[in-house]
């Protein structure tokens, strides 16, 4: 029999383990500040400025369905007709979202009367008004809602998105 007692068994193992997490650590580490700061644990992401639809193209209560970042993220763009958290535009009314929800990426649809967005799946709603607020469902996440600019021209691009795209780790562009 051996003289190891089952703490120090334990312990044993945790510091083998934690070592050889580490050890698969460090290059990645190195890496990384060589290249000055680790991309990974940045909040905000390099978004490409794409332009969505202009002011004049827009109808209160009709939404306008595109993608962004890239192809595999639908989004939808609507003018509510009233003023919404992070709106642009001279009414501040005009928002986007993803089209996909936050519990388990069924494609929303838009309520113009309410403001809202629906799921099919597990009926989920998330107001429009209020930057994807969740108020009912089993979803555990707001809406992820696009950073939106408008230029003198009455263009509107989308620069960047405030939360986590259904189906992704993080929200980088592949």
């Amino acid at each position: 029999m051996s003289d190891v007692s089952r703490r120090h068994f334990l312990q044993l193992g945790a510091c083998v383990v934690g070592g050889a997490c580490a050890a698969d650590a460090l290059p990645s580490l190195a890496h990384a500040a060589e290249g000055g700061e680790i991309t990974t644990l940045r909040t905000t992401l390099p978004y490409p400025r794409v332009k969505l639809a202009s002011i004049g193209q827009l109808t209160i209560g009709r939404e306008q369905l595109t993608t962004y970042p890239d192809q595999a993220s639908p989004v939808v763009l609507a003018k509510l007709g009233r003023p919404a958290i992070n709106g642009v535009g001279p009414d501040r009314d005009i928002v986007a979202f993803s089209r996909r929800c936050s519990h388990m990426g069924g494609t929303l649809s838009f309520r113009p009367d309410t403001a809202t967005f629906h799921c099919p799946l597990h009926y989920a709603f998330f107001d429009a008004q209020k930057g994807g607020l969740l108020v009912i469902g089993q979803a555990t996440d707001n809406l992820p809602q696009l950073e939106l600019e408008v230029d003198a021209a009455g263009d509107i691009f989308a620069v960047g998105i405030r939360g986590l795209l259904y189906g992704r780790q993080a929200n980088v562009l592949a």
